[in-house]
Formats: structure tokens, C-alpha cells, sequence
């Protein structure tokens, strides 16, 4: 796989998608609101309706929180016996809260990882 090098003032896909970066400019336009992406870039004008995130992420992270959600509060449940009201009012902000971060990390990381190897969905151009 060939080493892509980034153009200069481009963040690499890590750091545009922690800090929600246009992955074209650097400036922070990525995100519209908590997990939604801007139509376009307001310093570039890079479109960012043109990249093809999709749901991947929201399955993947869905199974991943949730099951590691359930081992925390297995452990303090362990450790400590609280009522049913505590786990409520513990686990379900901890629940939503990783979620929608993690969700805009990695709606980000892919939408930088397409940006940089310029990936596009195939037309009928395409085949041969």
C-alpha cells in the first residue's frame, strides 16, 4: 500500500477527528452539532455532503459501548451492592455520553480517511 503524505496544513485523520478539523484546512467546521457533520467547510468550502460516512460506526460502537457499559456496572454492583437508582442515574448519561463522542470520533476519522485517499463511491464510469 502506497505511503500517502499529506499536504502541508492538513491534520492528520487522529487529529481531525478529536478536534472535529476540516481534514482539507485544519479549521474547526467540521461538526454542526454533537454528531452531525456541516454542509461544507466555511473556510475551504470543502463539501463534506459529498463524503459517504454511513451507519457503520453507530452499529459497531452501539456493541462495543453497551457491552463495556455492562462490565462497569457489573463491577460496581460487585463492589459495592448500590440500589437500582444509582446505576440509572449513573449509566445512562455515561452511556450517552460515550456514545455521541465516540460517534463523532469515528464519523470523523472516516470522513478524513476518504478526504486523504480520496475515496468515491463507484459509478458506472467505474467498471471494466
Amino acid at each position: 500500500m502506497p505511503d500517502i503524505q499529506k499536504p502541508k496544513g492538513q491534520p492528520g485523520i487522529a487529529k481531525a477527528a478529536l478536534f472535529g478539523l476540516c481534514p482539507q484546512c485544519g479549521a474547526k467546521t467540521l461538526f454542526a452539532g454533537p454528531a452531525r457533520f456541516s454542509d461544507r467547510c466555511g473556510n475551504c468550502g470543502l463539501d463534506y455532503a459529498g463524503f459517504n460516512v454511513g451507519d457503520g460506526p453507530a452499529a459497531l460502537l452501539t456493541l462495543g459501548i453497551g457491552a463495556l457499559i455492562i462490565i462497569m456496572a457489573l463491577m460496581l454492583d460487585t463492589a459495592v451492592r448500590p440500589p437500582f437508582w444509582v446505576h440509572v442515574i449513573i449509566w445512562v448519561p455515561v452511556t450517552a455520553a460515550m456514545t455521541v463522542y465516540a460517534l463523532r470520533v469515528s464519523k470523523g476519522a472516516l470522513l478524513a480517511a476518504e478526504h486523504y485517499n480520496r475515496a468515491k463511491e463507484a459509478g458506472r464510469d467505474d467498471v471494466t
